[in-house]
């Protein structure tokens, strides 16, 4: 629900960590643990034992009571959300497609896009709340766009159950030059949007609204 940041770590407990000759720090005697070699004292859980201990000692790297009940909470709609957020986001990108201000929509969907038979292989009832686009009047109409808006907050957090939106080139990836943003695909035009669970009706209203504001 963007209430609260974990993960899961998978390890199989089969690979040779020994054999492989390059991670010492599972493989030689550790300092903080009285020479321990957790290759050979913890066997096939090396891996996990050492994750486990060293960032719980570290950082403090362990899931909260609350954070558990908060994620096994989110558990049990996470399927009928992700529904929600797909749908609506497919029904923006085709508004934004066609609207005269859009040079372009990033999204696998579509037919453009240079990933779209992988898209339509691995995600057959549709994929991707998180995408881009971009406005033809650059980074003036892009800031012109983002404060008309209403409902979408600007934050540039990503798969929360409201709608966001961010100014890359500014934000995420303003630590990189001009030429790098090209690249990668981010231009002074360039928009992050990530749709949430509102009605699609209301976002599609804010988005026309706050694009009738932008002077091209």
């Amino acid at each position: 629900h963007g209430a609260a940041i974990g993960g899961v770590v998978v390890d199989s407990g089969q690979f040779d960590w020994v054999k492989s000759g390059r991670y010492p720090g599972l493989t030689q005697p550790s300092p903080g643990y009285h020479g321990l070699v957790f290759a050979d004292g913890m066997g096939a859980q090396a891996y996990i034992g050492k994750m486990r201990v060293t960032l719980m000692r570290d950082t403090g790297a362990v899931l909260s009571p609350f954070h558990s009940f908060l994620f096994l909470q989110g558990l049990e709609t996470l399927s009928l959300r992700i529904r929600r957020h797909v749908d609506n986001a497919l029904e923006i990108v085709e508004y934004l497609r066609n609207h005269p201000k859009v040079k372009g929509v990033n999204h696998p969907s579509l037919r453009s896009h240079p990933d779209h038979t992988q898209y339509q292989g691995y995600f057959p009832t549709g994929a991707a709340s998180v995408f881009t686009f971009e406005l033809a009047g650059g980074q003036k109409a892009a800031f012109d766009f983002i404060h008309g808006l209403k409902l979408f907050s600007l934050v540039a957090n990503i798969a929360d159950t409201k709608s966001l939106v961010i100014h890359p080139a500014t934000t995420t990836h303003a630590q990189l030059d001009s030429l790098t943003q090209a690249e990668s695909g981010i231009s002074p035009g360039t928009i992050r949007l990530c749709i949430g669970l509102e009605d699609v009706r209301e976002l599609l209203e804010d988005l026309e609204r706050a694009l009738e504001g932008v002077d091209l």
